[in-house]
Order: structure tokens, then C-alpha cells, then sequence
């Protein structure tokens, strides 16, 4: 499945025959201690930068009803962020992940995003629009 939007991907986590934990690690822009002055004049400017991890959720698909609903429930914490990466925790025939897989996978996430390492996960801006980050 192509997922375009963060319905697509509430779609798809629906529809897997295993329960599911989404995962969440929203992130804002910063720019790096060790900028330089023309780094630091781009950034101003509205470009470049790095994207630095400022809060993280785990949810199951049935506890969003839209992107809007993270989008509220993550305004109620009061960090400025510019995108939301996404991943995704499959259970078990028995049931859920436990909250130690939950709180270990989600960690991973935040230490990759730190990396620069965001590939293997999906992007969504503000609107809930998927993107590509390079």
C-alpha cells in the first residue's frame, strides 16, 4: 500500500491481522551549536538545520480517529515541532507489544532521528501530508 497521508497509514495499520502499536517521535527544526554564519543566515532564512526528537507517543490505531486528533492531543504539551515520524510495532497471536518493546523501539526511533538516520521511518508535515526528507 502507498501511503500518501496519515489516513492511508491508519488504514493500513487497521487492516494487519496483528494488533498494532504505532509509534510517534515529533521533531522540530534547530540549528546546531557549531553552525557557521552562513548556516546560521540559511536557517533564518527558513532552510536547513537539523531536526532534533522533542516528544514521543506510542497508540493503537483505534485511538486515533485522524491526524488531527494526534495533532491536538500532542499541542497539549506545548513543543514547537515541524514533522512526526512514524513507525510501526506488531504484537503477537496473543495480543500487544508490551510496554517494554513499546518504550525499547521507540527509544531506537528517537536515538535515529538524533543520527540523522529518518529513512526507514514515515515523515508527515503538519497537514499530515507524507514526506521525503534527504
Amino acid at each position: 500500500m502507498n501511503i500518501e497521508n496519515f489516513a492511508d497509514l491508519l488504514k493500513a495499520a487497521r487492516a494487519q491481522t496483528l494488533q498494532q502499536r504505532l509509534l510517534f517521535v515529533f521533531a522540530d527544526a534547530v540549528l546546531p551549536d557549531d553552525a557557521n554564519a552562513e548556516q546560521r543566515a540559511g536557517f533564518e532564512a527558513g532552510e536547513g538545520g537539523a531536526l532534533a526528537p522533542v516528544m514521543c507517543v506510542d497508540k493503537s490505531p483505534g485511538d486515533l480517529s485522524s491526524f488531527d486528533t494526534l495533532v491536538q492531543e500532542a499541542a497539549q504539551f506545548g513543543h514547537a515541532w515541524c514533522f512526526v515520524f512514524a513507525g510501526a510495532l506488531s504484537g503477537s497471536a496473543h495480543g500487544v507489544p508490551d510496554v517494554g518493546e513499546v518504550d525499547k523501539s521507540l527509544q531506537s526511533m528517537v536515538e535515529s532521528i538524533k543520527r540523522g538516520e529518518m529513512t526507514r521511518y514515515l515523515a508527515f508535515d503538519r497537514q499530515g501530508s507524507s514526506v521525503v526528507l534527504a
